[in-house]
């Protein structure tokens, strides 16, 4: 094929991808607990369905101990050609408060060229783009190609890790693609050349045999909740950066994000100030970040005048590249620890890890993968660092030292990713599956673009 060719069969094959990533993210798949499971086994078939539909002469589910399974397809490499892997993820996040979504999270419904719902970026994007770039070869692939899609990235993917690190035959390859990043403003495409870690902990506080009426014990007896809050408020200074000891900020080398920028992507309210120091790139791509993602407690409208005997929150803390996340943890942990007042029983429970990542600039193929970006999108990329965290990039690098690993994607900074009204700009799917396709290609052809 040509590459004049290749743009010609993504172009066709867009309806049916988008068809495609609208049936996805109609499927609640959420693998956390408490949610069902049907739904992500229904996930991993039709992913697997998919999968079939481009010409991958060996596809199947592979259980994953602890997890929901993967979906891997494979079809050797050619003599001499080298070998691809791709990765995304058919999990989602929950889709949380319902009345926050101006349509259903998981009812698609496109929009002004975008298809907005729980999943249609991160990361069933990724899926799609993988099967739209595949199907453009007609089942003649120009290269080896490994697919991986598992099904719990968004909570505990440490077990894929663990997967991986006994099968590593399974995964190994000369470039990865990951698709589970983006741009961050549509048509300017990017390298996402670093990754935070991450770690997570539920931590619970308990003070009483049960719940207390306020106006009879309030003054003497101790309120779990009130711990609870004095505990978090601990973390962050008055300025909002990270307070604990051992977690200090980082700096990011390249270029930044401005302000301005960064508070109408993230739709900073007027008036309301940014938190931490030192520049947007250092504080999100480089420094440890706190966030209290949940908390456990009576809600507003059901509340009593009640002393509470025990509170429950959830912490998620990010780590930057280099940083170990378990010793993060650690640190954190004993920091609250410290912290709690009035000798109350504190437990931490539900730890999750993941490690971070950092790529480096050389090498064949990422000139190859730029060369395909800059045809794509009619601009060269720029390398940018991602605050979020996908665990098996770092294992990946760490079991195939001499693979270049690549992230990128159909996502944006706008796209509303773990939030209500995600959404995906369908001409960045289409920009994405046509970037790997022509990547592709180009392995097999170092002149063909």
């Amino acid at each position: 094929m040509t590459p004049e060719e290749i743009e010609a069969a993504i172009a066709a094959g867009m309806p049916q991808a988008v068809d495609d990533l609208a049936r996805l993210v109609a499927i609640p798949s959420v693998a956390f607990p408490g949610h069902p499971i049907e739904p992500v086994h229904a996930a991993a078939a039709v992913t697997e369905e998919l999968l079939r539909s481009t010409g991958l002469p060996l596809v199947q589910q592979i259980p994953i101990e602890g997890s929901f399974p993967a979906v891997y397809a494979e079809a050797p490499a050619p003599p001499g050609a080298p070998t691809v892997l791709l990765y995304a993820h058919y999990d989602v996040q929950p889709p949380g408060e319902p009345s926050l979504w101006h349509t259903p999270p998981f009812e698609p419904t496109l929009r002004d060229g975008k298809l907005y719902g729980r999943g249609a970026a991160d990361d069933k994007s990724g899926v799609i783009a993988h099967v739209a770039a595949l199907r453009a070869f007609g089942g003649r692939f120009p290269v080896g190609v490994k697919v991986i899609v598992e099904g719990q990235e968004e909570y505990a993917g440490d077990r894929l890790e663990a997967f991986a690190e006994a099968n590593p035959e399974l995964f190994r390859a000369d470039a990865i693609i990951v698709a589970d990043s983006g741009n961050p403003r549509i048509g300017e495409p990017a390298l996402t050349t670093s990754l935070r870690g991450m770690g997570a902990f539920t931590v619970e506080v308990r003070t009483l045999r049960g719940a207390l009426h306020s106006g009879q014990f309030g003054g003497a007896a101790p309120d779990a909740l009130a711990a609870l809050i004095r505990m978090l408020a601990t973390l962050h200074d008055e300025s909002g950066e990270v307070a604990i000891p051992g977690l200090p900020r980082g700096v990011w080398l390249g270029p930044s994000p401005s302000e301005e920028e960064f508070r109408a992507s993230a739709g900073v309210l007027p008036e309301v100030s940014l938190v931490g120091g030192g520049s947007i790139a250092d504080r999100v791509w480089a420094s440890y970040a706190v966030t209290v993602t949940g908390i456990d407690a009576p809600s507003v409208a059901g509340a009593a005048n009640a002393l509470q005997p025990w509170a429950r929150a959830r912490v998620t803390v990010r780590v930057p590249p280099a940083g170990d996340p378990k010793t993060t943890l650690d640190i954190v942990i004993e920091h609250l620890r410290r912290t709690a007042p009035w000798n109350v029983q504190v437990e931490f429970t539900d730890h999750v890890l993941g490690s971070g990542f950092h790529s480096g600039s050389g090498g064949t193929h990422r000139a190859a993968l730029e060369r395909a970006l800059e045809r794509a999108y009619g601009q060269a990329p720029r390398e940018i660092g991602a605050g979020g965290s996908i665990p098996l990039v770092s294992k990946f690098s760490h079991l195939f030292p001499t693979a270049e690993i690549f992230v990128f994607g159909a996502e944006d900074d706008d796209a509303s990713i773990h939030a209500p009204n995600e959404r995906v700009d369908l001409r960045e799917v289409h920009r994405t599956a046509l970037t790997e396709a022509l990547f592709l290609h180009s392995l097999a052809n170092p002149l063909g673009l």
